[in-house]
């Protein structure tokens, strides 16, 4: 169905705002895909927080300029899928790495993140970011260890000398006898 002027700028403008917000792109080719596939991707895209939209490639073109993603306007080529990470940057990553492991048709074709472009292979690398509570646990358990540490080393002092003390205070009952 082909879309008038004013719903060719909706789709646009939508873009364009998703764009502006999103932390990473990854455009994907997904000729062959069934829709039932589709539909998967799409349910598990609305659950991580990607938006995820087929769209034409002029569109989407317009859409990215002004943003990050304008570095990958010249790769947008054939049918593509659009993923955008919106609340962190290897949200896309996962989910089409994801769907790709039951799906050979979905094929990763153009990874950006912060104003640059990257291989399709790079899905796995932004696959494999952490989630924000796995940055926020590993920031934790990196602010914590220090202090675990000296807490530890003060205790093993305090072990030592009460171990000495008990030493020596036996030492003069056996010398006595």
């Amino acid at each position: 169905m082909a879309l008038n002027l004013s719903q060719k700028q909706e789709v646009v403008a939508e873009l364009a705002d998703v764009a502006a917000k999103a932390h990473s792109l990854i455009a994907a080719e997904y000729a062959g895909t069934t829709v039932a596939q589709m539909t998967a991707m799409r349910k598990q895209a609305r659950e991580t927080g990607v938006f995820l939209k087929v769209v034409k490639n002029t569109l989407a073109a317009r859409a990215v300029e002004g943003t990050d993603f304008a570095v990958a306007k010249d790769q947008m080529t054939g049918p593509l899928l659009y993923a955008f990470s919106l609340e962190e940057p290897g949200a896309a990553g996962r989910l089409i790495k994801d769907a790709a492991k039951g799906n050979d048709k979905l094929k990763a074709k153009v990874v950006a993140i912060g104003g640059e472009i990257f291989p399709a292979s790079h899905v796995e690398v932004l696959a494999s970011l952490p989630t924000r509570d796995q940055a926020l646990a590993m920031l934790a358990r990196v602010l914590t260890e220090p202090v675990t540490m000296f807490a530890r080393a003060i205790k093993a002092v305090g072990e030592k000398q009460d171990g000495g003390a008990a030493a020596e205070a036996a030492e003069p009952a056996a010398e006595t006898a």
